[in-house]
């Protein structure tokens, strides 16, 4: 039981629609949107904004419609969220809350390659 007699079921009411805290991305998706995958693959690409951040995140989107996955890409920016991944060298992507690629543009065909090698 929780603080103040409150239990479990009332901690998970009380945080967001995943199991890690956070509100999801897009409205159709409910309960998850990190590492557990019960929803698929959540994509985030970090960077600073650059043009070599910027080509990253455009072919992670390629990428994900080509495959015809029903994935939410998301672009961060934010250098403080970016720092919270540990990854020093940017571009990076992040699978389901896990670095999965940094410091380099990967091509359309390798982001292809790198989602199927994680299951996604």
């Amino acid at each position: 039981m929780g603080l103040f007699g409150f239990g479990k079921k009332m901690e998970e009411e009380t945080k967001g629609g995943c199991c890690c805290g956070e509100t999801p991305v897009k409205e159709s998706v409910s309960e998850c949107c990190c590492a557990c995958g019960e929803n698929g693959c959540h994509i985030k690409v970090l960077g600073a904004g650059c043009k070599a951040c910027h080509e990253q995140y455009e072919n992670v989107k390629k990428a994900v419609a080509n495959m015809k996955l029903d994935a939410e890409v998301e672009y961060i920016t934010d250098m403080e969220k970016v720092m919270s991944y540990g990854s020093m060298s940017m571009p990076a992507i992040v699978v389901n809350e896990q670095v999965v690629s940094m410091g380099k543009v990967l091509k359309v065909s390798q982001v292809e390659e790198l989602l199927k090698k994680l299951g996604c």
